[in-house]
């Protein structure tokens, strides 16, 4: 074989290579792009919606399962997100429930907190709570949810910034998923990492000034 045929052959095999590359990178017709994200939760408060509003919304975002990270499950002015009543609504309407302790707000300061930004002693607390291994593996744990369905943490305020789902969200976040507040039934805002947090590997803390 001449040289010119070696050369011609050569160029040909790397051109092929090349589209095949570049063919196995290309997404079929139809197929949508990988997310950078492959997990995603989503955030709801339960707020004073009816059941039969909220179980729509909840459809209208795909939950399939809610886990209910109240640490107290239940409410005094909207009884119907008690945990026996949600759990049973939600049930019925063939979803998912499951109350999720681990991840519950009400936690307690520590005098050396190193998370002084927060004012507010409750978020102060919980990021508090963000330090310790059981936080963590309850954070594991809720990703390892949420690789077989579409979940939901579920609090009580309407709005993500007044209720410790927020840190819950950084927490996620970091650990590579993506976070969604729902905040009505075509809405749903990515959660981005709060303003003061400071991050090393895993780890979030919101160190004062």
């Amino acid at each position: 074989m001449s040289l010119h045929a070696v050369r011609t052959r050569t160029s040909r095999q790397g051109k092929s290579q090349r589209t095949r590359r570049s063919a196995a990178r290309r997404p079929a017709a139809g197929e949508k792009p990988r997310c950078q994200s492959a997990i995603e939760v989503l955030s709801v408060g339960h707020s004073t919606h009816s059941m039969e509003d909220f179980i729509a919304l909840l459809k209208a975002h795909g939950v399939e399962r809610i886990v209910d990270v109240r640490t107290i499950p239940r409410s005094r002015h909207n009884p119907q997100f008690d945990r026996e009543a949600l759990a049973a609504a939600v049930r019925r309407a063939g979803l998912g429930y499951i109350h999720f302790k681990a991840l519950g707000g009400l936690r307690h300061t520590r005098r050396d907190s190193p998370n002084t930004a927060w004012r507010n002693l409750s978020f102060r607390g919980f990021a508090d709570y963000m330090q310790t291994a059981p936080f963590d593996r309850a954070v594991d744990r809720l990703i390892a949810m949420a690789r077989p369905k579409r979940i939901a943490i579920l609090c009580a305020e309407a709005v993500p910034w007044r209720c410790h789902r927020s840190l819950i969200a950084d927490a996620l976040i970091v650990r590579g998923a993506a976070v969604r507040h729902i905040l009505s039934p075509t809405s749903a805002h990515p959660h981005t990492l709060t303003l003061w947090a400071q991050v090393r590997g895993k780890q979030v803390t919101y160190p004062g000034g």
